[in-house]
């Protein structure tokens, strides 16, 4: 097969930081080649230099023979590569033939709205992918949005498709729809390059796999020759356990009651009369599509956000008015989704992130006044307990990656001893190892007694983790299965809102 895209020899460094280091990496026609790596492996850096977004240090990139030198995506774009982000770039208020010609209308100043439809629909059809040119983007699902993001590439004739954790957001059924794209498009010689962390996926998927790791492209190797573990090792550079191991499950007393309630945000209601209970050594995994209110419930049940009416009782205690401080010292710790927003200060030093929920408490308050000493042995001691790095306890939290980050949240929420776990996507754009290690630390709460409540858009991690799952759609909770008694289709269809018939009410 013909090369498509060469990249040769790519050096990127940031201050401190040596990003990409003589990465190397080629594309042929009528591939889909994945590139898996850590969380701070060189990833995202390598795209964005191919995009034009970065200027790289050193090295060469050449596309169809015709060496590249980037300024801004628009030459990119014009040179054929067309990128999918995994936050899609539409407009909600705009149709799907307005969004997928926007920038580079027929008709320029006098818009041809007729011909623009004609025009999205014929290149729908060549594509094989079912849209609506006259639909608004907002009421379409995500699986479908990511088809519009995918036409507006090759409405700018591209010759290269770069694909950015592309299921990541999708339900088991447009995952399914995604790979048959993917394979058409493959079939009609486009070269798809896409990144992605989830192994049976690239498994599946790929023709080749790019391993990098700290900067460096480790191998490349042909998939079919290949196992998820070995590409996992590679990845982490060591032996990676892939699978959960769950102990028999010691079922308690309940210490989450949630009865009736309901949760809205402006004149809409998010909640919708929900009910249900989290036990004592029990992880409850709440599965749903994004939007569809299970992060409000969440909010709820932190005191983030009033409950309309029902009830929330912690241990047989009603909390449902009280204050989030008050929460927090009944026994309720959480794991914000958006770990940069809501989860750490980023501009502050680790020291302080670990004690966020306790500084003006003994032993690292006295008299008003923080005392250095104590905050710093727990930050070092909880570092080495959790595997943070770098082990340096004065770093700030913007300068670790994702996983780190994530890791000084988990440290802080458990050290405290709560009696509830709400860990609301708490392993969201990590890697396999950083993954393994929370997932770890999660079964070690269960099997101490503890209650977990997850929220994970993520269904293998619901169906690896959950002793029961129920399911959220349109602010209802659509059913409550035990783990292994539901399958992922039916969760899948489940989550957009089909009623299987049975219930599944425990």
């Amino acid at each position: 097969m013909r090369t498509c895209l060469e990249v040769r020899e790519i050096t990127k460094s940031f201050p401190g930081v040596l990003a990409n280091d003589h990465v190397n990496l080629t594309v042929r026609e009528g591939e889909i080649h994945a590139i898996l790596g850590e969380n701070g492996a060189g990833k995202s850096t390598l795209v964005k230099i191919i995009y034009g977004l970065y200027k790289p240090d050193s090295g060469s990139i050449r596309l169809y023979d015709q060496e590249l030198n980037f300024a801004s995506p628009r030459q990119a774009i014009e040179a054929g590569i067309g990128m999918v982000h995994q936050h899609f770039m539409l407009i909600p208020a705009l149709t799907v033939a307005e969004n997928v010609v926007l920038g580079g209308e027929p008709g320029r100043i006098h818009y041809r709205r007729k011909e623009n439809v004609e025009i999205v629909r014929q290149l729908a059809k060549q594509y094989h992918m079912e849209l609506d040119p006259d639909a608004k983007v907002g009421d379409l699902t995500v699986g479908l949005q990511q088809r519009v993001e995918i036409l507006k590439v090759f409405y700018r004739k591209a010759k290269l498709l770069i694909l950015d954790e592309p299921t990541a957001m999708l339900t088991p059924q447009e995952v399914e729809e995604l790979i048959l794209v993917m394979e058409r498009l493959r079939s009609q010689g486009v070269p798809i390059v896409f990144i992605s962390h989830k192994l049976d996926e690239v498994q599946r998927i790929s023709d080749h796999v790019t391993v990098m790791r700290a900067g460096k492209t480790v191998n490349t190797v042909e998939t079919k020759s290949t196992t998820p573990q070995e590409l996992a090792n590679l990845m982490v550079g060591r032996e990676v356990v892939l699978h959960v191991s769950k102990l028999p499950q010691k079922l308690g007393e309940p210490v989450l009651e949630l009865v009736d309630i309901v949760v809205s945000s402006g004149r809409n209601e998010k909640v919708k009369k929900v009910s249900f209970e989290v036990h004592r050594g029990e992880i409850f995994g709440l599965a749903g599509i994004d939007g569809n209110g299970q992060f409000e419930l969440v909010e709820a049940i932190t005191g983030l956000l009033p409950c309309k009416t029902g009830r929330i009782r912690l241990l047989g205690k009603d909390i449902t008015s009280s204050s989030v401080q008050h929460r927090t010292n009944a026994g309720i710790a959480y794991i914000p989704q958006d770990r940069q927003l809501d989860g750490l200060v980023m501009d502050f030093e680790l020291t302080e992130n670990f004690v966020l929920r306790d500084f003006s408490k003994a032993p690292f308050a006295r008299l008003g006044q923080m005392q250095v000493k104590p905050i710093e042995e727990y930050a070092t001691r909880l570092s080495e307990d959790f595997d943070v790095r770098p082990r340096r306890i004065h770093a700030l939290a913007q300068n670790l990656s994702g996983g780190n980050q994530q890791k000084v949240i988990l440290a802080r929420e458990v050290s405290r001893n709560p009696e509830l776990l709400i860990a609301a996507q708490p392993t969201r754009g990590l890697d396999v190892g950083a993954i393994q290690f929370i997932h770890n630390k999660l079964l070690e709460l269960r099997s101490d007694g503890k209650a977990i409540l997850l929220v994970s858009l993520e269904l293998d991690e619901i169906l690896a983790l959950s002793d029961r799952i129920g399911v959220f759609y349109a602010g209802r909770l659509m059913g409550i299965f035990p783990s292994g008694q539901v399958t992922r289709e039916q969760l899948g269809l489940l989550m957009t809102g089909v009623d299987l018939g049975s219930g599944g009410r425990l």
